[in-house]
């Protein structure tokens, strides 16, 4: 099997679909589009770390984007091979990955060897392990190994966002808050302190909890601070002793890890807290002038990312970035996945009418 990267992006999406690579198992689909963008986009260099693939543009030009998108899936639910459904305008591609995001990789794909004399210098990352947990993340072990590989004025990443450019994203931190009792018989329940009913106040304090509402750039940024998860209890007779309540704090990008955590410390002040999880978020950039052309290339509207995605690298790396795709990113993950055709080839033309 080959790759045609100069075919139509909806067929290329198509053909990206049906080659299987869950999280761990893209070696085959890195191999394919190695070998395909060696032969069919000689204006490149390219190489191979792990099972990502890189491929660059060496022209000189005074500024450089980074176009990034993963090459690994969520597991298989009954939605392979790909199929097609529909004509025209309201044609819909249905299959594994579709939304997120070999539709994304495959506009890359197309313009890597379309696109030979860009205005831009052009840096395509197709990485591998984005779906599962961040320390096996491809992009982590390039910017380790191959740091300049990631360098450049603006990175777009290829994550679905209905074909709209979505700017920024927010920061997320999980927490555990940890109540303590006393053991007792439920049947001398006065003999005992109950830790999962101490956990009504910081509930409270939860369900009457304002979220902040920022705007950045001109994009409207809503914070969330939700309970996730609630653990205790000992057996059905006995006053629990110890108790845990988590708590998700998806914050704006103007926010630091820092000044998120002393955030949510002061909304559970007197409470013993501990942090599990942290990533921060990414700001906007869109002052930035290659962020700007995007924006202007895409008819001049952008909106704020509401969630986590990989934008957040590249932002820690001092770069502007955006999260660029077609498709809905509700479906994403869903046994339904699906996207649209035309949008496929929107984000092609939008992307073309930027680089070249």
């Amino acid at each position: 099997m080959s790759l045609d990267l100069r075919a139509d992006p909806v067929d290329l999406t198509a053909a990206l679909v049906d080659v299987f690579s869950v999280s761990g198992s893209e070696a085959e689909l890195a191999t394919l589009v190695r070998e395909a963008l060696e032969k069919q986009a000689p204006h490149l260099e390219v190489i191979r770390n792990g099972d990502a693939v890189l491929a660059r543009t060496n022209l000189g030009r005074p500024s450089r984007v980074v176009l990034a998108g993963h090459l690994d899936t969520v597991p298989e639910n009954g939605n392979l091979p790909s199929r097609r459904e529909g004509t025209g305008a309201d044609e819909i591609l249905h299959g594994l990955g579709t939304v997120d995001m070999k539709s994304g990789d495959a506009v890359f794909l197309h313009l890597a060897a379309t696109l030979s004399s860009p205005r831009h210098d052009i840096t395509f990352v197709f990485y591998d392990n984005e779906e599962v947990e961040a320390v096996k993340n491809g992009l982590g072990r390039i910017e380790r190994e191959l740091p300049e590989w990631l360098a450049g004025d603006l990175a777009i990443v290829g994550e679905p966002s209905n074909g709209v450019i979505e700017a920024g994203c927010q920061g997320t931190m999980r927490v555990e808050l940890r109540t303590t009792g006393k053991r007792a018989h439920t049947a001398r329940a006065w003999m005992g302190e109950n830790a999962i009913h101490a956990l009504a106040e910081p509930m409270r304090r939860l369900a009457e909890y304002a979220p902040r509402v920022v705007d950045i750039d001109g994009l409207t940024y809503r914070e969330g601070l939700q309970a996730t998860k609630i653990g205790g209890g000992v057996a059905g007779n006995v006053v629990p002793d110890s108790a845990v309540l988590t708590v998700n704090f998806r914050f704006a990008p103007d926010r630091t890890p820092e000044t998120a955590e002393r955030h949510v410390r002061e909304v559970f002040d007197g409470y013993e807290l501990s942090v599990v999880d942290m990533s921060p978020g990414a700001l906007p950039g869109l002052s930035a002038p290659a962020a700007a052309e995007l924006v202007a290339a895409a008819g001049g509207h952008a909106a704020a990312k509401l969630g986590w995605t990989d934008v957040a690298r590249f932002a820690a790396l001092g770069m502007p970035a955006v999260n660029f795709g077609p498709g809905n990113p509700t479906l994403a993950h869903t046994k339904q996945e699906n996207v649209r055709t035309a949008e496929i080839r929107q984000v092609t033309e939008v992307l073309r009418k930027f680089l070249s």
